[in-house]
């Protein structure tokens, strides 16, 4: 969501006047005022000489909000939009086909995948391996937001070398590569603040149609959504649950409304009875339309992707036999 001096050409409310009001108070973007209790605020504008106008700005920014929520739609414009628009991306792993069969035909757009596992599981390397496959097969540029420094050119060089030219040893070699890594747009991201910027960004890049109408925006990759999280989740306050929520929020709307696959990567953490479970708990839950659980065994080079929640399949169907070397040999392969 944007920051409110964004807001002052589109809304002439919000003007400078009311952005220091509302900074007195620690706000300075829609998310800060969706923390702050808005009859405190209310009761504050009344003190003011501007009293007025500083109410009508608040209303001006519950107005935004309002707006931001989707409008109710009945299930044949569900139906509709889903066979219009809400397609999938092939995953893209070469030879293990099981995995696109596992996700109904790969990843859906218009929804939101959330890939669970423990620390080392594949989980990244699983991210450049479908980031590599929407670039060069789909033709499509990816939003990946790199939250831990795992980016690596290196891998997304070894997938495509693996599915083209074994070796790249020329200019005309190299021109796949350079076709796959100019659609693949990097952001290193590391608070939850700096993520919300870059969305807003790109809702307004989305909405500006900036990207070529032949190669438009098809994925958006983070890697992990848990990194930025759980850091703002101590204390158990009300705020880091909010923004939490707020993001979910954000990453679903994307993905309805301008037709995207929506990737994000979380860990797991211990459960009852010594089990593992998902990360940020049971309010975020909820946020996934999909949930799959990529796990490896114990000094072993195999796989397993399991469904925990899907909107039409049953959960705990899995696929294994996939060589973790595939993953992960593009990083130790690399220079």
């Amino acid at each position: 969501m944007a920051p409110l001096k964004s807001l002052q050409q589109e809304y002439p409310l919000v003007d400078s006047s009311f952005q220091a009001f509302c900074a007195s108070h620690g706000i300075f973007s829609v998310e800060d005022f969706l923390l702050y209790d808005v009859d405190v605020l209310i009761s504050s504008a009344d003190k003011q000489s501007t009293s007025q106008r500083l109410k009508q700005g608040i209303n001006q920014l519950l107005y935004i909000i309002d707006a931001l929520h989707q409008p109710l739609l009945t299930g044949l414009d569900l139906l509709e939009d889903a066979k219009r628009n809400k397609h999938s991306l092939s995953t893209g792993c070469q030879g293990y086909h099981w995995i696109d069969v596992l996700l109904g035909g790969g990843l859906r757009q218009g929804q939101l995948t959330e890939l669970v596992g423990p620390s080392s599981s594949g989980k990244t390397q699983a991210c450049l391996q479908f980031a590599a496959t929407v670039a060069k097969k789909h033709l499509a540029f990816v939003v990946y937001l790199d939250t831990c420094n795992a980016f690596s050119p290196q891998c997304i060089a070894h997938f495509v070398g693996r599915s083209s030219s074994p070796v790249f040893n020329d200019q005309a070699d190299h021109k796949p590569l350079q076709k796959v890594l100019d659609r693949i747009i990097c952001y290193p991201v590391f608070d939850i603040f700096q993520m919300f910027d870059v969305l807003h960004q790109l809702e307004i890049n989305l909405r500006s149609e900036m990207f070529k109408s032949d190669c438009q925006v098809r994925l958006l990759i983070v890697d992990s959504v848990s990194s930025l999280i759980t850091p703002i989740l101590g204390g158990g306050g009300p705020q880091g649950h909010a923004l939490m929520i707020s993001v979910g929020f954000l990453l679903k709307k994307l993905a309805h409304e301008h037709n995207l696959a929506v990737l994000v990567t979380n860990h797991v953490v211990g459960g009852d009875s010594g089990t593992c479970k998902p990360a940020l708990g049971e309010s975020w839950k909820t946020v996934p339309h999909v949930r799959i659980l990529l796990s490896r065994e114990c000094e072993s080079d195999i796989c397993t992707f399991s469904i925990l929640k899907h909107p039409s399949m049953a959960s705990g169907r899995a696929a294994s036999e996939m060589h973790a070397h595939d993953l992960v040999s593009g990083l130790s392969s690399s220079p």
